[in-house]
């Protein structure tokens, strides 16, 4: 482990594009959008916005069961996936070919392209042995917003938000 000077470690913060140098906390919210909305009203202001940062804390993963999983319900999504797939590849194979054969070239990839599918689905099924028989999607999301601002421009900034419309009274003022 290397110990390096404090202005070393500021250099490197300030060449990441989302780093700040001594970032100060200006204003935590429960939604995106009104962090987004208190970036905006200090552009509108001609703060220097490219001194602040969004900052999503407190992750948690989201996941929305979309429905129930059966062998034919997999094997109809291998089928497809593997159309798809097969179309890409016939489509890239007469590029190559002669111009009167490329309808077949096409149509005999398709047919193994959801062979394929079809296959690789039911055994990537068959692997879990029913320890998930369901389909879902998944996010994550952050449940809290904070706006950052450079140290150097904190009090311009909380003067600004102190104007936005329905904005609190600022805690850090004297």
């Amino acid at each position: 482990m290397s110990m390096g000077t404090p202005s070393a470690g500021r250099a490197a913060a300030s060449a990441s594009p989302l780093g700040l140098d001594f970032p100060q906390s200006l204003a935590v919210y429960d939604d995106y959008a009104a962090a987004q909305k208190t970036v905006d009203f200090l552009s509108d202001n001609k703060f220097p916005v490219e001194q602040c940062m969004i900052v999503g804390t407190d992750l948690k993963r989201i996941e929305r069961i979309t429905g129930r999983l059966t062998t034919g319900r997999v094997a109809i999504g291998g089928l497809v996936s593997g159309i798809w797939l097969g179309l890409f590849v016939g489509l890239v194979l007469s590029l190559f070919s002669d111009g009167s054969s490329w309808i077949a070239t096409v149509l005999a990839t398709m047919v193994f392209g959801a062979a394929f599918g079809v296959i690789w689905a039911l055994v990537g099924y068959a692997a879990t042995r029913g320890q998930r028989d369901f389909s879902s999607v998944t996010q994550v999301v952050a449940t809290r917003y904070e706006v950052l601002v450079e140290h150097k421009s904190a009090a311009q900034a909380r003067e600004l938000l102190a104007q936005l419309p329905g904005a609190l009274p600022d805690p850090f003022a004297n």
